[in-house]
């Protein structure tokens, strides 16, 4: 997911997964403009995995957990085809110790 590619959008995620903040919260905890910020969560947004709250006159963001079980649906997927792979060459390769 390109979303998580950037080392500043991971970094947000992370501060996310220990609570709901607002953007200028998050912003205060990274050495880049608010404007910067912004740009990330909306396409944290866009990537469906952060969700904005209205409140008052400022937006709330939390983890969207629907993103991330798609996510992680995905990498199911990959970890069973990797495993189905692996464990036959495994065979294989105890077949031939076994010569």
């Amino acid at each position: 997911m390109t979303a998580l590619a950037d080392p500043t959008r991971r970094r947000i995620v992370e501060t996310l997964a220990r609570g709901a903040l607002s953007s200028g919260d998050i912003a205060r905890r990274f050495d880049i403009s608010a404007s910067a910020i912004s740009q990330h969560l909306k396409t944290l947004r866009a990537a469906g995995l952060v969700r904005a709250r209205p409140a008052a006159q400022r937006r709330i963001y939390e983890l969207d957990p629907r993103g991330f079980d798609e996510m992680s649906a995905w990498i199911g997927g990959i970890r069973r085809f990797w495993a189905a792979r692996l464990d036959a060459l495994e065979g294989e390769i105890e077949k031939e110790q076994g010569r």
